[in-house]
């Protein structure tokens, strides 16, 4: 049995699609059939319907999936076992970030993980905190990097880093030393949307203090982190972000930063994983290494 088939196999199964497998492991989606057509002449069984569109694993592919995820990490272990140069190690690692981490955090670790491993690819899907974890819990990505905890016993939390949001106002406007949470009513602001990390961390303080979210002079949403402080530069806006988000516009002065009165709340990024699914051993290596990539 081929390995590097059954390691194509899996990629089908996991992304449910030929073509999205193919784009995956960087193979044509014509090559990426063969494989499977090989496994099921040589097994003799069928293991994906093709009904319309949709690629739908058999039962016959559910039981090799599993085997074959075993397979591939008895392989990647008897390598390192055999000490054939931890550098030599190939493989993607599917990482999803929420905004913050992937802007600021994520491309440090990558580099310095890199470092050690230089032929580890990385593949990175950038969203909201509960569409990163949600994506764990499915099974088409290894890690995730996400600045809020959803609860699951199917998922782990490692802390990373921790940190604080605070206000961000535009060069132009003359607001002056730390701000109450009253005085933020009356100004225009800009809100991730409701999936983000930042969004619920603002909640929760708004809630703590007897503020309805609709006090909120709220003129926009925005799914993007660098749009929010486009916003806020242009003057239409004040927002409340992630202290490491706006550090480096304060710096260049683009923007300015200002402490909000009680509102003293932090918060962790986590590297979080689904402890149900069998991680490669780069995978695994990150995972272990994450806080020292810091």
């Amino acid at each position: 049995m081929d390995l590097h088939q059954l390691y194509v196999f899996t990629k089908v199964v996991e992304h449910k699609s030929f073509s999205k497998a193919a784009e995956d492991v960087f193979l044509s989606q014509s090559t990426v059939s063969s494989h499977i057509q090989a496994l099921e002449k040589m097994l003799d069984v069928r293991l994906f319907d093709r009904v319309g569109r949709e690629t739908i694993v058999t039962p016959y592919g559910e039981r090799l999936y599993q085997w074959a995820l075993k397979l591939l990490l008895i392989k990647d272990q008897a390598l390192l076992d055999l000490k054939q140069g931890m550098n030599d190690f190939r493989g993607v690692i599917h990482i999803a970030a929420s905004s913050v981490p992937g802007q600021f955090l994520l491309p440090k670790m990558i580099k310095k993980f890199r470092e050690k491993y230089p032929n580890a690819i990385f593949q990175i899907n950038q969203s909201s905190s509960k569409i990163a974890v949600e994506n764990i819990l499915n099974g088409s990505t290894d890690i995730g990097i996400v600045g809020n905890q959803y609860e699951s016993d199917k998922l782990q939390y490692i802390p990373l880093l921790k940190e604080k949001l605070v206000l961000i106002t535009s060069t132009q406007m003359d607001l002056k030393g730390p701000v109450k949470i009253d005085d933020i009513l009356q100004y225009p602001f800009i809100m991730r949307n409701a999936d983000s990390g930042t969004n619920a961390m603002l909640e929760r303080y708004l809630r703590k203090n007897n503020i309805s979210k609709d006090e909120l002079n709220i003129i926009a949403y925005t799914d993007s982190g660098q749009s929010l402080m486009q916003f806020v530069m242009q003057n239409i806006g004040i927002a409340i972000i992630s202290e490491f988000a706006a550090k480096e516009y304060a710096q260049h002065n683009l923007l300015k930063i200002h402490e909000i009165n009680g509102f003293e709340d932090e918060r962790f990024f986590h590297l979080v994983y689904n402890v149900n699914k069998t991680q490669s051993i780069l995978s695994k290596l990150f995972i272990e290494q994450a806080r020292k990539l810091i």
